[in-house]
């Protein structure tokens, strides 16, 4: 039985994000006393890892499904994907995806770390039990994350709010690129819960509003450049921050 081409497209784009849900099993971590707490019983190190990847691939293969499903209808942009699958000849403009893709990399991640040097000053984060490497933070963070809150989250709630006021303003783009940054923000707080007895509203703010800020730009990439670019600049903002030290 053939496959169609939007099957294969879903199978590409989830085959790449789970690639980087696999480097999770490469991060460095410790079991947090709160699961072992809630588990009633001992894990393994080994074991917690494999129960870790569940969530993740679970959620990865509903937000592929949405994105196949709706990114096209309310023409968000995924060129050098579309151009594997269907082979169709149409031009790709690789260099300017590619340099928005660097430039907003650069603009997040230099953002992220004077945020990070400011927020210093007044709130206290640390999380001991969670030290992502470098594959972590290039294929789990720049593809894994940008399938699941951009090519996902953000292209539904796109064609929802296009569903119900029926047309696509830019206002619409843009409340779907803020939800969906919100929604990343918030999504950085398990760990953060995890690590933390008891974490202060600051260290929540900060968290929620330095990943939003980052997630508005590559969300703000993927409907002008397309998802790509937005892979490549989160990617590249984890270099920036790796370089500067506050990785």
């Amino acid at each position: 039985m053939k496959m169609s081409n939007t099957f294969k497209l879903g199978l590409l784009i989830f085959g790449l994000g789970f690639i980087g849900i696999l480097t999770l099993l490469t991060m460095e971590m410790s079991i947090p006393p709160s699961v072992l707490e809630k588990t009633g019983r001992s894990l393994t190190l080994r074991e917690f890892k494999l129960i870790a990847l569940i969530n993740p691939t679970v959620l990865l293969l509903i937000m592929v499904v949405i994105g196949t499903l709706t990114y096209k209808r309310v023409g968000l942009p995924i060129p050098i994907f579309e151009k594997l699958v269907y082979k169709e000849s149409k031009n790709i403009d690789y260099r300017s995806l590619v340099v928005y893709g660097v430039k907003g990399g650069i603009a997040t991640g230099l953002f992220l770390v004077f945020f990070s040097f400011y927020s210093s000053k007044y709130i206290t984060l640390e999380i001991d039990y969670f030290t992502p490497n470098i594959l972590n933070r290039l294929f789990y963070g720049g593809v894994t994350e940008e399938v699941l809150l951009r090519f996902g989250v953000m292209s539904l709630f796109i064609w929802l709010l296009s569903l119900l006021f029926k047309s696509k303003p830019n206002w619409i783009y843009w409340a779907g690129i803020l939800l969906a940054g919100l929604l990343f923000g918030l999504g950085h707080l398990p760990v953060v819960f995890n690590a933390m007895a008891d974490p202060s509203l600051a260290v929540i703010l900060y968290i929620v509003f330095g990943n939003m800020v980052g997630g508005s730009i590559f969300g703000w990439l993927y409907w002008k450049k397309g998802l790509e670019s937005a892979m490549i600049a989160h990617a590249f903002a984890h270099v920036i921050m790796l370089s500067l030290g506050a990785g």
